[in-house]
């Protein structure tokens, strides 16, 4: 199968040429990474900087239930709330998706009918990702057949860490394979890499650059089930890799923090990195998504004290 990068066919043509290319990627510099990151991160939004930004953001979500105890009741509430996260002031943006487990896709779909909002499940084995990749493709079926709009696939962490680099990346062209509709649009693919078993910034480079390869739409940086998730510093690295392959391919991958993102202040810092590393291509909901489902009711109470002068608390929004 072909990737979305032809220039660098070469570089997927056999399990040691592609250890060679992602090996050869230079090297990450752990500090000065970290500095930028942090540097960044002190950047003053001023007011109506700010509301732009609060807006933007809440149009960049992925509103995530991915519980055990998930019903088609909790999923239609978050639907609602997707639509009209402010009951109260039809101007909220919506968020950019829903994301569910497959099981509920079928639910989240006729929830969000017209309604623009995506449908977003994950798939392959999520979180672990510990499944033969039969039944991992069959999960994927099973959410396409849905109709789901975007797929959130888990690498095998244990083939990437082993080096079997090329296993990971026939996997995800499997997965990319299974996102092909007939009838309609592709399903979208964001491919997780789960950076916080990853170990070091040189695999999250080589993960980042592996996804792109075997052409995945959005790299992501975690399930949101671990204890390290989406941090500056990882998602600037993943900023870095989509902003290099499009000036060499010519094509735009976005970029998915996902786990940990809770408040305003810290949505905003994202934004920041979006637009000072990668650049304003990528403030859009097409190409840039924060995973999360605490965030949106700190960004809305954000909201209503920018507009009214007062904080209303969490008593203000519903809770997911």
């Amino acid at each position: 199968m072909p990737t979305t990068a032809p220039a660098f066919a070469d570089a997927t043509g056999s399990d040691s040429a592609l250890r060679r290319f992602l090996h050869g990627l230079p090297g990450v510099d752990a500090v000065g990474l970290e500095a930028r990151a942090a540097s960044l991160g002190t950047r003053s939004i001023k007011t109506t900087a700010k509301a732009y930004a609060i807006d933007l953001a809440i149009s960049m979500i992925d509103l995530t239930t991915l519980e055990g105890a998930d019903t088609p009741g909790k999923v239609r509430a978050l639907a609602a709330k997707a639509v009209h996260p402010d009951p109260t002031d039809r101007t909220t943006p919506r968020t950019a998706a829903v994301c569910v487990y497959p099981d509920m896709a079928a639910t989240a779909v006729a929830a969000l009918a017209g309604s623009g909002v995506k449908v977003a499940s994950v798939a392959t084995a999520f979180p672990a990702g510990r499944a033969a990749l039969d039944v991992k493709l069959a999960d994927v079926r099973d959410a396409v057949a849905a109709g789901a709009d975007e797929i959130d696939m888990v690498i095998d962490r244990g083939a990437f860490l082993s080096g079997r680099y090329l296993k990971v990346y026939e996997e995800i062209l499997a997965v990319k394979a299974e996102c092909a509709r007939a009838d309609g649009p592709d399903a979208r693919l964001k491919v997780i890499f789960e950076t916080g078993e990853l170990s070091t910034y040189d695999n999250i480079r080589r993960a980042s650059w592996l996804g792109m390869l075997a052409g995945a739409d959005f790299i992501k940086t975690s399930t949101g089930k671990v204890a390290t998730n989406a941090t500056p510093a990882n998602t600037l690295l993943m900023l870095e890799a989509v902003r290099d392959f499009r000036a060499q391919t010519g094509v735009q991958i976005g970029v998915k923090p996902a786990g940990g993102i809770r408040t305003s202040k810290d949505a905003v810092k994202f934004l920041v990195l979006v637009n000072e590393t990668a650049g304003e291509d990528w403030l859009d909901n097409h190409w840039f998504r924060f995973g999360a489902s605490s965030l949106l009711n700190d960004l809305l109470m954000q909201r209503q004290k920018l507009s009214t002068g007062r904080y209303s608390g969490p008593d203000y929004v519903t809770v997911d």
